[in-house]
């Protein structure tokens, strides 16, 4: 099993946070609340726009591209007052957390015009994958979801940016029969455990399809589990934005 750190074999290091200082007496300043309701707060654009710039040191896009995410970040944080599209302790990372994160696909991918998102929930990676293909000829991005609102949202989501994306309402497993044409890449980012993954993405795979599944620490744990079922032989490339990875696979064949 090969594994990669960004830019190579590098490791991703974190510093932890700085703590309070010995000797103040004063309480550490209050954290931001962040709800449902602080994602349209005035005082939570400038939060947000310093995410954006050390976002975009992580994962530079084209001037057209940044305008699309813009655009896309802007409907998110509208629908987020009502629909529950990420998680709201996650609203301060609106770019790192989710954007960045997305966006490093297409590094690992870099030929690849036709995917396929399974489960995009608030649009991630698939819209953000729409919104850098925007500008490649013959570029298409299937999303599937099977929750109304979220698909509701996802194609707005399309509509503003302008990006080349198709969206599905149906159920994961049904997504062979509803993608039509060729599928360079699937992906899917916070759906299920990998060897459901690989279930739902294997026929595509039969077809050519690579896939990159967004996985988190435990990563080793789930391709244990996975061995269990499949014949894989994963790459691992280590996220930019955080602890997790990204699995890599070019086919999986069932165990009988």
């Amino acid at each position: 099993m090969k594994q990669r750190g960004p830019g190579g074999d590098r490791p991703l290091s974190r510093r932890p946070g700085t703590g309070e200082g010995a000797g103040q007496s004063e309480p550490a300043p209050a954290k931001p609340r962040i709800d449902k309701a602080s994602a349209n707060d005035q005082a939570f654009d400038s939060i947000i726009a310093t995410d954006k710039r050390e976002a975009l040191k992580l994962a530079p896009v084209s001037h057209e591209t940044e305008a699309r995410l813009d655009r896309y970040i802007a409907l998110l944080r509208e629908w987020q007052a009502k629909t529950n599209l990420v998680a709201p302790s996650t609203l301060p990372q609106l770019w790192t957390r989710h954007i960045a994160d997305s966006l490093q696909l297409v590094d690992l991918a870099p030929a690849a015009k036709r995917w396929a998102d399974l489960g995009s929930g608030g649009g991630f990676p698939g819209v953000v994958l729409a919104c850098a293909m925007a500008g490649t000829p013959d570029a298409s991005v299937h999303l599937v979801e099977r929750i109304a609102k979220k698909a509701a949202f996802l194609r707005e989501a399309i509509r503003v940016t302008t990006s080349p994306g198709v969206v599905h309402l149906a159920e994961i497993g049904d997504n062979v029969d509803r993608i039509t044409g060729p599928v360079d890449c699937v992906t899917a980012r916070a759906l299920a455990p990998l060897h459901q993954l690989i279930g739902f993405a294997e026929p595509l795979m039969r077809q050519g399809a690579k896939a990159l599944f967004l996985k988190g620490q435990d990563v080793e744990a789930e391709l244990t589990e996975a061995a269990k079922y499949w014949n894989i032989v994963p790459q691992l490339h280590q996220s930019r934005t955080g602890d997790g990875w990204i699995v890599e696979l070019d086919a999986a064949e069932r165990r009988s």
